[in-house]
């Protein structure tokens, strides 16, 4: 037995198996790891991007649906303002119609009376004038043709030899003398000189707007270095200029002890475009109708529409701009005096001729008998 243990094989040592190694793993992980959160990080900035983005495009559409309310009203008030104004005119039609009804019939009377003396003739177109004069002052405004039919009836009145006209030529002489004191209104040319205006209006672009060359911010005004004598610039003036040029692109100055003045889109700088329109399209009809608040007030809003939202180193701006402030000074409805009261006393003077031209009839009448 001993022979036999001798003879087995010797035992072989069992080797140890090696340690894997786990660092390959870790860093795969933590790279992963790495990325998922700088996956979440881009998507959450791109999510707040088009929440911001989202919420811009929701104001910039409640501003557009405000302005086309807004001018829908306004456009409807305009409608409701043309009419009234068609409505006075057809009125003022029908009043000139029923004035020259009444010329014809009192030319017909004149035509008939045959039997009425030199007197009795220059009495009636001294009437037929002053109802001309009383008609182109109160319906047309004109105030030089009523000054000249006045003037006119004054020298029929002094070629009659009646007396009793005295009374009619003094009243006369002082509305001729009122009238004197009244500036004449040129609505012809002022309704011209809107209508230039509104033309300008069409010709403004979005460069006309107010920019970042406006109010709001500071433009170098100050001398440029390096300027040699006799106004010829020098190579650092050059290089000065050109370094200038090359920051004002890069760095924006502004100033903070003034309101800068927001920038206005496309949609809406054809708003203010219309806008500024129908404004001066309201002074135009304030000038026809000789509303003097109306011209003042729409003018007022149309120069306060160009301070705010255009340039005004704009040539074109500042043409308009000069414009408007000139017409806002022009007195549309001057206050206008009383002129019927010549006519009332003419009428009578010529109630009193009739009645004793009947009364002096009768009476010879009943001595013939």
């Amino acid at each position: 037995m001993t022979e036999t243990t001798k003879q087995l094989p010797a035992p072989i040592a069992k080797e140890q198996p090696a340690r894997q190694k786990v660092w390959p793993a870790w860093t795969i992980a933590i790279l992963a790891l790495i990325s998922v959160a700088a996956l979440a990080l881009w998507n959450w900035q791109q999510w707040n991007g088009h929440q911001a983005t989202m919420q811009t495009l929701k104001n910039l559409q409640q501003d557009t649906a405000q302005l086309e309310s807004l001018y829908g009203d306004r456009g409807s008030e305009q409608n409701q303002r043309l009419q009234s104004l068609e409505d006075k005119i057809s009125s003022q039609r029908e009043l000139i119609a029923t004035q020259q009804r009444q010329i014809d019939h009192n030319a017909r009377e004149l035509l008939e009376a045959g039997n009425r003396t030199r007197t009795d003739w220059l009495l009636a177109e001294a009437e037929y004038l002053l109802r001309i004069a009383n008609q182109r002052l109160l319906i047309e405004k004109d105030i030089g043709g009523a000054m000249s039919a006045l003037q006119a009836a004054d020298e029929v009145l002094a070629e009659s030899d009646d007396i009793g006209v005295y009374p009619v030529r003094q009243q006369l002489a002082r509305e001729i003398l009122a009238l004197k004191g009244i500036a004449g209104v040129d609505r012809t040319g002022l309704y011209l000189t809107l209508e230039a205006a509104i033309d300008s209006v069409h010709q403004l672009t979005d460069q006309a707007l107010i920019s970042e060359q406006a109010p709001g911010f500071i433009s170098d005004a100050r001398g440029d270095p390096g300027q040699e004598e006799g106004g010829e610039p020098g190579m650092l003036a050059r290089a000065w200029e050109k370094f200038k040029s090359t920051l004002m692109q890069v760095v924006v100055v502004r100033r903070l002890d003034e309101s800068v003045k927001p920038l206005l889109s496309p949609d809406q700088s054809a708003y203010a475009r219309l806008n500024l329109q129908l404004m001066l399209e309201e002074a135009e009809m304030a000038v026809l109708r000789g509303n003097q608040p109306l011209y003042e007030r729409a003018l007022a809003k149309a120069q306060a529409t160009v301070n705010d939202w255009y340039d005004n180193s704009n040539p074109r701006v500042s043409a308009l701009a000069t414009t408007l402030a000139e017409l806002a000074t022009r007195n549309v409805a001057p206050d206008l005096p009383d002129i019927s009261k010549s006519l009332d006393l003419l009428k009578q003077r010529l109630a009193g001729r009739l009645n004793n031209g009947n009364g002096e009839t009768a009476t010879r009448g009943g001595d013939d008998s």
